[in-house]
């Protein structure tokens, strides 16, 4: 019942922008939980660690994720804001990164979606958490960035 009242009051304005200041508490609770709990456990999500493009340093982020096939897909909505979230220019810089996902490390590479493929992925996101769509419009003329973040042996 929870969850599925957050997935409607997501597409809410005041919604994102009040979960948007809950971040940086999500990563601290991320990585004091080694990333076993993430997003209050309402979505499915996963810490990005991705290296800073200009400080070199590593940034952490929760995102919301699907699965596709050994994958994670995330998507750079930024809440509908109108300017990409810092974590989409790192990955674009160096697609190189880790992902913890219920405790568990994975290295991964990025791979920028586009096409048939970004439809398809599109899909199971916005079944996941219906309020993309919102964000989407939101964003105005930015592309909504999304990445296929596949495993690295």
């Amino acid at each position: 019942m929870i969850r599925t009242l957050t997935r409607r009051m997501g597409r809410q304005r005041w919604f994102a922008t009040a979960f948007r200041l809950l971040v940086p508490t999500d990563r601290l609770v991320g990585r004091l939980t080694r990333g076993r709990v993430l997003s209050l456990g309402l979505v499915p999500s996963l810490l990005i660690t991705t290296t800073g493009r200009r400080s070199g340093q590593p940034r952490s982020n929760p995102l919301l994720y699907v699965r596709d096939g050994d994958a994670w897909v995330v998507v750079g909505s930024n809440w509908g804001q109108t300017h990409q979230p810092a974590w989409v220019h790192n990955l674009t810089a160096d697609p190189n990164a880790t992902v913890t996902v219920g405790g568990a490390e994975h290295a991964v590479r990025a791979r920028r979606v586009d096409g048939a493929e970004r439809d398809r992925l599109w899909a199971l996101l916005v079944a996941e958490w219906p309020a993309f769509p919102v964000y989407a419009e939101r964003a105005g003329d930015r592309p909504i960035e999304m990445f296929r973040l596949e495993p690295v042996s």
